[in-house]
């Protein structure tokens, strides 16, 4: 006799998924050619069509604990052969939406990262954060001397480090938390739907194989294989490997500030000051392009959420380089103000980073990491 299942549709999740960029979900009649058409989907019940027929009932359990919704790289081939014009790209990116939502926690400060109306407030707290901070230490000084322009005169060290080095720490949390919980939900959906042949989570074996993707996700393999968006991978390229560089100078930085008390600015010549300036026009490009890429998909959905993004990443690069360029040309008011933006725009990246879409790169990793551990079959199709 055939199992019987219980059905529970959940239409506030329907919804949500039509809100977050899905709107084409219920044109789906379930034909297949989506799951056929895709290049990186494993033989062994491949996506994006049971995530479709799941989306178009509500089923979200299902859905949000499923790592397959993480495998897709929403390359757009399953949207683009579509009969119906169901794009299943767009939904199962909506989906993923959703997904970071419900692991990031508090939600409140998720709802309020994708909503418009919260923007200015997401700017101005780092302003308040930073003028309360500066003026009560004494740390921020709107006249600083000196014919030299030196930021730490304007924005101290200090003071940068007595805000970012807390915020990393709350990042950590917020993803450790969501993590824990990402982790047990998508072995416990591998084990149900007979998607891995491991009954028992074992944190060595899933180590092993975060280390064995790492290869495959630095060379943005799964992304070369797709073909109607292959376009995208210079740029997502540009910006992954220019956010690795930039995190590179940071912490070497962080360490001649600290461990060897040598102040900056730091000259031009120094190999550091090369990867930084590299990393910064690359993040400045990628962007550029992502936007550009972005703007000439008019078939495809574009949420403010992705916008907010790719806005805040290119205000990074854009106010990072162009502070650096000010100083150079020895524009000292419009460089601490430059300065300042760029710290907003940093700010904003490290709060938010939880909540946001850039969060996908925390849970696809994870996603992919486990995929290899289960012999999912993704990595090694």
């Amino acid at each position: 006799m055939a199992d019987r299942y219980l059905v529970e549709p959940n239409v506030e999740f329907i919804k949500d998924v039509i809100g977050l960029g899905g709107d084409t979900l219920k044109k789906c009649f379930q034909c297949a050619t989506c799951s056929v058409v895709c290049p990186i989907a494993p033989e062994n019940k491949p996506f994006p069509r049971k995530e479709m027929i799941a989306a178009s009932w509500g089923l979200k359990d299902k859905l949000v604990g499923s790592m397959d919704i993480w495998l897709c790289h929403n390359c757009g081939d399953c949207s683009t052969m579509c009969p119906r014009g169901a794009a299943p790209g767009d939904v199962l990116g909506a989906i993923r939406s959703y997904a970071i939502s419900e692991y990031a926690r508090p939600k409140f400060i998720g709802k309020a990262v994708n909503d418009p109306k919260k923007l200015p407030l997401l700017l101005g707290l780092p302003v308040v954060v930073f003028l309360v901070l500066g003026l009560i230490t004494g740390l921020l000084d709107f006249t600083p001397g000196g014919d030299e322009i030196v930021h730490s005169h304007f924005f101290s060290s200090w003071l940068v480090d007595m805000i970012f080095i807390p915020l990393t720490a709350w990042v950590v949390v917020v993803f450790g938390i969501g993590l824990k919980r990402f982790v047990n939900d998508i072995h416990e959906n591998a084990v149900l739907e007979g998607k891995t042949d491991k009954k028992k989570l074992e944190i060595g074996g899933f180590m092993r194989g975060l280390f064995t993707v790492l290869p495959t996700i630095l060379k943005h393999n799964k992304f070369s294989e797709c073909i109607e968006n292959k376009d995208r991978n210079t740029a997502h390229l540009m910006v992954f490997y220019s956010f690795i560089g930039l995190f590179i100078v940071t912490n070497i930085f962080f360490v001649v500030l600290y461990a060897f008390q040598t102040h900056g600015p730091y000259s031009q010549l120094n190999p550091v000051k090369w990867l930084a300036n590299v990393s910064g026009i690359a993040l400045v490009i990628g962007s550029a392009l992502m936007i550009k890429n972005r703007i000439g998909k008019t078939d495809q959905v574009s949420s403010y959420k992705d916008w907010y993004l790719l806005w805040l990443v290119f205000g990074l690069g854009a106010s990072g380089m162009l502070t650096e360029m000010t100083r150079l040309a020895g524009i000292a008011g419009l460089s601490y103000a430059l300065y300042f933006i760029h710290l907003i725009f940093v700010f904003n990246l490290f709060m938010f980073v939880p909540f946001s879409k850039l969060a996908h790169l925390v849970y696809r990793t994870v996603a992919m990491a486990y995929a290899e551990y289960g012999n999912r079959g993704f990595i090694m199709k």
